[in-house]
């Protein structure tokens, strides 16, 4: 029973760094978004107007799943899992296509990424399963169910088709089975076998864009004007920043709308050019501040379902950030990966709130 004496009581035990961290976090996106929203002679600030909606939702999950009981995340798992399994089914059929992916609901103005969800549902099944198998963790049946429950996922996300969530479902279970300790070998044939479908995908399954993403990754200057245009452009925005930035609205690059997708792939660039090295090294000292109380969290929990959880939150957190910025810096392929608070997206923003509260409350009964 809902008690408000038990809840402020309970908030005593809140991680209010950790909270802190994200908020901040998401305040840096925020700004990046108005000052994009600004950029035209009729400003619209549409999506700065939905972003704070998503944020506001997202932090009334964060403190109310801060009091709900965690174990029944465990104990309900499985009916989460297959809910968001049904939703990837479903947004096949039904979903609204962007950009050659059919990956999103629409809902009175709003899109829904039911992938986002999928991501939070299979951080609890796993975390779930292998806190169940931890004494045989090693055997070669574990390691082919942990990769069942990951690959139905996949290959549903694959057939969107939304290749770079696929590669952070991918990376939630190997992060997770190697912290697990299982076997590496079978890691290492793992790998070999999803290379080797990679190979056939690229000749038989990929669309254009996706083999010119990644061909721009590995030559970006080869079409500088077509296909590395964005990779440019971003890498000239991060480089133009210096020291200060050129302050909030008064980015060249960014205001100038010589940066696509400006406000969700490249958050990242626009913040480096308008804050400068200043501002992305506060960026980036708060996201280490966030990945240093979750590996904390996780040595506090009593009970291997907590401890996998948090890590894979923070599998997740870690994989969209190296991504993201390595997107941004001309390092990794562009893959339409967020970069986590910060770019406009309001399902990941909640989803990843989500995951922040179900932590605090671990937290909160942990140290109880």
């Amino acid at each position: 029973m809902f008690s408000v004496k038990k809840y402020f009581t309970g908030l005593k035990s809140f991680d209010w760094v950790l909270f802190g961290a994200v908020f901040l976090l998401v305040c840096f996106g925020l700004a990046a978004i108005y000052s994009i929203s600004i950029s035209s002679d009729q400003p619209d600030f549409g999506n700065f107007s939905k972003q704070i909606i998503f944020f506001l939702i997202g932090l009334g999950f964060l403190f109310s799943l801060s009091f709900f009981n965690y174990h029944y995340w465990h104990d309900y798992g499985l009916i989460f899992y297959f809910a968001a399994a049904g939703l990837l089914v479903l947004v096949l059929f039904f979903g609204l296509t962007v950009h050659g992916t059919s990956g999103w609901f629409n809902f009175f103005g709003f899109n829904f990424q039911p992938v986002e969800l999928a991501k939070v549902a299979l951080i609890v099944v796993l975390a779930r399963f292998l806190s169940q198998r931890a004494s045989a963790v090693k055997e070669l049946k574990t390691f082919y169910l942990s990769a069942a429950l990951a690959g139905w996922f996949f290959l549903l996300v694959i057939l969107q088709p939304d290749f770079g969530s696929a590669v952070i479902l991918f990376l939630i279970w190997f992060f997770l089975v190697l912290l697990a300790g299982v076997n590496k070998k079978y890691l290492i044939i793992s790998i070999l076998i999803l290379l080797f479908g990679a190979a056939l995908a690229w000749f038989f399954f990929f669309q254009d864009y996706q083999r010119d993403r990644i061909l721009t990754f590995l030559n970006p200057q080869a079409d500088p004007y077509n296909r590395g245009y964005q990779v440019r452009q971003a890498i000239t925005a991060v480089g133009a920043g210096g020291l200060f930035g050129r302050g909030l609205g008064f980015g060249s690059q960014s205001q100038l709308k010589f940066i696509p997708a400006s406000q969700t792939d490249f958050i990242f660039a626009v913040i480096a050019e308008e804050l400068g090295f200043l501002g992305v090294g506060l960026v980036l000292f708060f996201f280490f501040l966030l990945f240093y109380r979750l590996i904390r969290a996780a040595k506090l929990m009593r009970d291997n379902f907590s401890v996998f959880f948090i890590l894979g939150v923070s599998a997740l957190l870690f994989s969209h950030l190296a991504i993201n910025v390595g997107m941004n810096v001309g390092l990794a392929p562009v893959t339409g990966i967020s970069l986590p608070f910060l770019s406009y997206g309001g399902s990941f923003l909640v989803a990843c709130l989500i995951l922040i509260g179900v932590v605090e409350n671990m937290l909160i009964r942990n140290r109880g």
